[in-house]
């Protein structure tokens, strides 16, 4: 699943070629959203909100997208040949000179932008680690909560709701880097170990959105030796939505 980082860069790579710009073709596959409303508006502004690519309209008309396992957005010159056969296209948003592609993703939505803030996928996202007003201290209020204390810290990272952007790889390299055991129970960590955490998190998403990111030292290396102390890096799938996640059980011991 892409994370912060990923979508961060896609609004980036997409905002010089549509915000401004007037839509002359609309289309998207259905069942799904009425594409069509947008033609005519004029784009506003391309932000990623977490892992949501948002595209808003002048119109008062908000794209959402989420792009889950195997979604991604292109953008091509017109003419140009697809990289991904159509029949994959979720969302097609056609402007002068660029054809912007949203293929494979599971969550493509229209709605009114006044509606975001009540939006059920939106409303309660966490902290945003790439956003320039991002709150430390409240993603560590967050991540405190009393109904995460018995949560294990690898899935407590990853929820949304407690800090936005996050998923399994820079979990598991920001718990990699704080030398802390994935299946902790997030009460048992001192609030120092969450403030760090939430620090290391912040700095490798921002390092990988600018495309400096650092090489992976846990994330899918399981059976290979740790680059820091040579033991076996090992992985486990967790939680409902059976998550990986990478560690060093020498550097991370259980308690």
């Amino acid at each position: 699943m892409p994370e912060g980082d990923t979508l961060f860069r896609t609004a980036v790579g997409l905002r010089p070629h549509l915000v401004g710009k007037t839509i002359t073709s609309a289309r998207a596959r259905q069942p799904g959203p009425q594409a069509e409303r947008l033609v005519g508006s004029t784009v506003q502004s391309v932000e990623a909100v977490g892992k949501n690519l948002l595209v808003r309209f002048d119109n008062g008309l908000e794209v959402r997208t989420h792009l889950r396992m195997n979604g991604s957005w292109h953008r091509y010159r017109p003419g140009e040949r697809w990289r991904r056969p159509a029949s994959r296209a979720r969302l097609v948003l056609e402007v002068p000179g660029t054809v912007a592609v949203c293929f494979d993703a599971p969550v493509v939505e229209l709605f009114e932008s006044r509606a975001e803030e009540i939006h059920p996928a939106l409303r309660g996202l966490g902290p945003d680690l790439l956003s320039p007003e991002f709150d430390p201290a409240e993603a560590t209020r967050r991540l405190r909560a009393p109904d995460r204390a018995t949560h294990p810290i690898a899935e407590a990272l990853v929820d949304q709701r407690a800090l936005a952007g996050i998923g399994n790889i820079w979990k598991s390299e920001t718990l990699f880097a704080e030398r802390i055991w994935p299946f902790t129970p997030v009460g048992d960590l001192p609030e120092e170990a969450l403030e760090g955490l939430v620090r290391t998190a912040g700095r490798k998403l921002v390092a990988s959105a600018g495309s400096h990111a650092e090489r992976a030292e846990v994330y899918g290396r399981a059976g290979r030796p740790c680059r820091r102390c040579g033991a076996t890096v090992v992985s486990r799938q967790h939680g409902d939505l059976r998550r990986t996640t990478y560690w060093c059980p020498s550097c991370q011991p259980a308690p």
